[in-house]
């Protein structure tokens, strides 16, 4: 009987401090993505032809599909704007913000990334690509569970340097490098669902 409580009592810690680290980590990411946009200006204009904002994904762009990234334009870059970051999150996902893509380092001048820049067996060779929350370097496309269909955000930021943090870095990581160097951003969203 004592040792049966003791066994139960070990559980229910190891059960409560499981949930603690999940809610305090969610929240934590959670945070950090939404402080990126605190006090900059939204005024970087996001396009696709893959999907109308606020519309459904296509599956070629999806973990059901070929798992390619969409093709992303932006325009109104603002002066001083020396590198481009892009970050694709699902705010939906059952264990809060997950990251399917980070991409930095991507040169001032350019505004597009063609369809397929990232993607299952690709890695781009325009940006520094960071490890999602897959865990694996580069584009990871919607893959909700049945039910609902999830948020995909694409946010186009403008940093007003480089990130000097290397590569195969977690794109948390390179989101934290990233605040204080935030000049303007855009978004674009579309959904997905199974």
């Amino acid at each position: 009987m004592n040792k049966l409580y003791i066994a139960i009592t070990i559980l229910v810690i190891l059960v409560i401090i499981g949930v603690s680290s999940m809610i305090f980590f969610r929240g934590g990411k959670e945070k950090i993505i939404n402080s990126l946009t605190e006090g900059v200006g939204k005024s970087i204009h996001v396009s696709t032809t893959a999907f109308e904002d606020g519309g459904m994904i296509p599956r070629k762009y999806t973990c059901d599909g070929e798992d390619i990234s969409p093709e992303i334009g932006w325009k109104n870059i603002p002066e001083g704007t020396k590198s481009i970051m892009i970050l694709m999150y699902d705010p939906d996902a059952p264990g809060g913000y997950f990251i399917h893509w980070v991409i930095y380092n991507i040169p001032a001048h350019v505004t597009e990334l063609p369809e397929g820049e990232s993607g299952r067996n690709k890695r781009s060779t325009i940006g520094i690509e960071a490890i999602n929350d897959f865990g694996r370097v580069g584009y990871g496309g919607p893959c909700p569970p049945p039910g609902k269909p999830h948020r995909y955000y694409f946010i186009v930021f403008a940093l007003d340097s480089y990130l000097n943090i290397g590569k195969n870095v977690r794109a948390l990581d390179v989101l934290k490098a990233a605040k204080g160097h935030i000049l303007a951003y855009g978004e674009i969203m579309g959904k997905y669902g199974r």
